[in-house]
């Protein structure tokens, strides 16, 4: 099992992490741009879709609604029968495990960009709520695979944070670090009401508004399908990755200081 020093380290290499999340990179720059503009060029199936989205993401907070994963399966490659006894086993175990279900995850999220950018802007609108779901269900997966349980509203609350960071510029990416901090202690406080979660449809519209629009273009869309699947999956999983793998390392470190 890790050491208090062991642990230390782990979280430092998150903090240095958490500091990196500084810049945007060339795509979200575009998608930043005025509003006006993706408006007028964002496919109205997209504007639609989005719409609809944004009242199943609230949805999802509440009652989880189809989303939900089933435990059982991620359960299995951990190899223990109950969540309950995830918290015991090796931060290793959960790496390993968390690595190989982002790597499945983000494969099939390319593919599923290329098969939809075939048709371009028809078939623009099916990938959009298939991404989206794939992203929630993939942040369930993680969350599982360090012990917490989504099928709780506090952690719903938290995957869809962890959907705003990666969606956020550097100043809602230190606001939601400076409010994920207290989660596990305030949690049933600060997170009573999600204020965020429209914002993280909003952001989610503006980025897709003008990646996708790459995609909506026939046989083309197949790459940048592709690419933008692939590079969103990523982001999300890391996020994911990198927040729950924090709440463990602090909770395994309480072992040895109940203080901290």
């Amino acid at each position: 099992m890790e050491t208090r020093q062991m642990l230390k380290q782990e979280l430092q290499t998150i903090t240095h992490w958490e500091h990196s999340q500084k810049d945007l990179w060339f795509w979200e720059k575009l998608g930043r741009l005025p509003f006006q503009v993706l408006d007028k060029l964002t496919p109205k199936a997209v504007h639609r879709k989005l719409g609809q989205l944004l009242d199943e993401l609230g949805s999802y907070i509440q009652s989880g609604g189809h989303y939900l994963v089933k435990q059982e399966s991620v359960l299995e490659r951990l190899g223990v029968t109950s969540l309950a006894e995830v918290p015991h086993l090796s931060l290793e175990t959960m790496d390993r495990v968390c690595d190989e279900l982002i790597e499945a995850r983000v494969t099939f999220a390319q593919l599923q960009g290329a098969a939809t950018g075939v048709g371009g802007a028809l078939t623009l609108a099916l990938d959009i709520p298939a991404l989206l779901g794939l992203a929630l269900k993939t942040l369930q997966e993680i969350a599982i695979v360090y012990g917490y349980d989504p099928k709780e509203k506090e952690e719903r609350v938290f995957v869809v944070k962890c959907l705003q960071f990666a969606a956020a510029d550097i100043v809602g990416k230190k606001a939601i670090l400076e409010e994920l901090a207290s989660f596990s202690e305030t949690r049933s406080h600060v997170f009573s009401e999600l204020q965020g979660w429209r914002e993280v449809m909003m952001t989610f519209r503006d980025q897709y508004g003008w990646k996708k629009l790459f995609q909506a273009v026939p046989i083309i869309g197949v790459v940048f399908g592709s690419l933008f699947n692939k590079s969103f999956m990523e982001d999300i999983a890391e996020t994911g990755k990198m927040l729950y793998r924090k709440r463990r390392i602090i909770e395994k470190l309480k072992q040895f200081e109940p203080g901290i």
